[in-house]
Formats: structure tokens, C-alpha cells, sequence
């Protein structure tokens, strides 16, 4: 029995380091929980995303231009103004979605299509291709 007792203390100071080194600081902070986005703050994020879209394939697709008269209207019903998409946060937003695009912008212009052109499987005609004079 004593033998056990002395196997068992020896694996726990053997273990206890171990351990100890995946722990956090006693004095850490909880990680920031940030509370769940809002419906409003959702359809924000999709106008700004899809003004980054329009802004990248209105530059960047030479066979596709983007439905300025449709993306208004689709803006507006998710609640949003293209003044408000014009500055402040959501100027930014959008800005960094079109960084994304230019990635890769042969499969983004492709993508762009597939979504969002005449079959679109997302919005269809928010662009259309482009005609030549």
C-alpha cells in the first residue's frame, strides 16, 4: 500500500509542471466574449460586402459590370442607404471585401457571375455582362 501511495505522489509532482504550463496566468483575463451580431448589423455587413463586390467588378471583371438601379434596391431592403455605404465603417468594410476579390481575380470575376449574374444563384442580375460599342 505504501508503495502505491509513494508511486502516486511521485506521478503527481512528475504531472503537476506538465500541467501548470498549459494553464493560464492566475491573473489572465476571461477571453472578450463579444455578444451575438443583430439581424441589422448582419444586413450591414452584406451591403458593405456587396459593395466591395460591385467595386471590384466594376475595375477588375472586363466582361461584367454591376446593376447600380438593382444594387440599390438591394441595399434598401436590407435596410441600408448608399450614403451609408459611402463613409464611415461600412466604406471601410467594403473596401476590404474588394482586397479579398483581387486575391484571385480571374476565379473571383467567375464566382461574381455564378452568384450574382442573369443565372445568379445568390442575387441574380446584380451584374450583367458588360456590351461592347
Amino acid at each position: 500500500m505504501r508503495r502505491f501511495l509513494t508511486a502516486g505522489l511521485l506521478v503527481a509532482a512528475l504531472t503537476a509542471p506538465a500541467l501548470a504550463q498549459n494553464a493560464p496566468p492566475p491573473d489572465a483575463a476571461a477571453p472578450e466574449t463579444r455578444p451575438p451580431e443583430t439581424k441589422a448589423e448582419r444586413q450591414r455587413n452584406s451591403a458593405a460586402k456587396l459593395a466591395g463586390l460591385l467595386y471590384f467588378v466594376q475595375n477588375a471583371c472586363p466582361d461584367l459590370k454591376p446593376d447600380y438601379t438593382r444594387f440599390k434596391d438591394v441595399v434598401a431592403g436590407l435596410g441600408v442607404t448608399l450614403e451609408d455605404l459611402s463613409a464611415g465603417d461600412l466604406l471601410l468594410r467594403s473596401r476590404t471585401y474588394t482586397e479579398v476579390y483581387t486575391k484571385d481575380t480571374s476565379a473571383s470575376c467567375a464566382r461574381a457571375d455564378a452568384n450574382f449574374g442573369p443565372a445568379g444563384t445568390t442575387i441574380p442580375n446584380l451584374v450583367v455582362k458588360r456590351t461592347t460599342p
